[in-house]
């Protein structure tokens, strides 16, 4: 048996945490008319959302003019989580008042992740080129939450997941937070911002522990929501998702996880999606510069003869594996307007900035050029 410390009777209860949120979201919320509520359709969002919406429901905290529930929908997230957000949504939107909408915000057409990559001919984000992020998810709340700021003609309070323990570089980031940038410490973490900005943030669950996310998306009945989907994907370990096959981790282990239970068998080939992103950022399926690149400042580009773009087999392949996929799972990554537009920008020889189909392909033997330490160029001529 695990050891009781001496302070385990000091530990904070579900019923402690939930009454530190309402009194920072009471504390908070009335200075500010309007709310928005951040979600994703984890299990630290769908904490946040059920708890503030029970909040509201049980006048624990007094109800601001309007509530909007902005969902990022990628189109990328694991298909069953992806499925509940929606559920969820769907459910606050029919149980809540007049006031209470929710907004499902997605990329532009050309922005979603298979129209870039397969039609303009991106390659798959990595480390180093992290496009992924900020062009399905972050740039497109950021309009929406423009778009609402118009609509009700002030600042909104905006409301999210965040809690202390997610990662170690989200845990400094709040406590820089807690002397700079107007900062304030105490319950919850509440961020401000200048007069002119879209919103001020609130973390009402930044104290929760993992154990209390757990008990109250799984086992505490108030908020009454169904949240089993969200517990088979994490189960009781503090399992990350992100995009289905995410080129950037180093396993797809919320998917592994997930392909435990048998109803979930039909998704095994969603497993093939990594390795194939793996297998579209080698030269054979990429353009290559052959000649340097001038910058701005008049200085060669360090990245001499840097690979470039999808070609256009590569680009073909790649959305027929995509559908492949898709079929024998059963699920809808690639929409029949998507596949339009994907074949539409072939047919209008489209390529990211800079590129086009008169560039080398990736693995056509060329003179190999560098660049010396004080900036000049080097030719080693291949050998014939």
């Amino acid at each position: 048996m695990k050891q009781a410390s001496l302070f385990e009777n000091d530990r904070l209860t579900l019923n402690d945490a939930l009454d530190l949120s309402i009194a920072s979201l009471a504390a908070y919320g009335e200075r500010y008319r309007h709310w928005a509520v951040a979600y994703s359709g984890g299990k630290d969002s769908t904490a946040a959302l059920a708890f503030v919406v029970w909040a509201l429901k049980n006048r624990r905290v007094p109800e601001p003019q309007s509530l909007t529930i902005l969902y990022a929908d990628t189109r990328m997230e694991i298909p069953p989580l992806q499925q509940g957000a929606l559920a969820m949504l769907d459910a606050v939107q029919q149980g809540t008042s007049d006031n209470v909408r929710t907004v499902v915000v997605q990329p532009d057409m050309d922005e979603r992740f298979f129209v870039y990559m397969l039609g303009r001919g991106v390659p798959p984000p990595k480390n180093r080129f992290r496009w992924c992020t900020p062009q399905l998810k972050v740039e497109p709340m950021h309009n929406a939450l423009a778009d609402l700021r118009e609509q009700v003609g002030e600042k909104l309070l905006m409301l999210t997941g965040v809690r202390l323990g997610e990662s170690a570089a989200r845990d400094q980031r709040i406590a820089v937070s807690c002397s700079k940038d107007s900062g304030e410490c105490g319950q919850g973490w509440f961020q401000t911002a200048t007069p002119q900005a879209l919103a001020d943030t609130l973390a009402p669950l930044l104290h929760w522990r993992l154990c209390h996310v757990y008990d109250w998306l799984y086992l505490d009945d108030r908020h009454g929501f169904d949240t089993t989907t969200i517990a088979a994907i994490y189960g009781e370990d503090d399992v990350r998702t992100g995009c289905v096959g995410c080129n950037l981790a180093s396993r797809d282990t919320a998917l592994e996880r997930l392909l435990r239970y048998e109803q979930y068998q039909h998704l095994r080939p969603l497993l093939e999606l990594k390795p194939l992103y793996a297998e579209l950022t080698s030269a054979r399926h990429r353009k290559r510069k052959i000649e340097p690149e001038m910058r701005q400042d008049g200085q060669w580009s360090r990245n001499v003869q840097r690979l470039g773009p999808l070609t256009m087999a590569a680009r073909a392949y790649g959305l027929e594996r995509v559908l492949d996929i898709q079929g024998r799972a059963g699920v809808d990554l690639i929409d029949p307007t998507e596949e339009a537009r994907i074949r539409e920008m072939w047919s209008l020889d489209i390529w990211p900035r800079k590129w086009s189909s008169d560039d080398r392909d990736g693995t056509e033997p060329l003179d190999a050029m560098r660049l010396t330490i004080d900036g000049a160029l080097s030719v080693q001529p291949r050998i014939l």
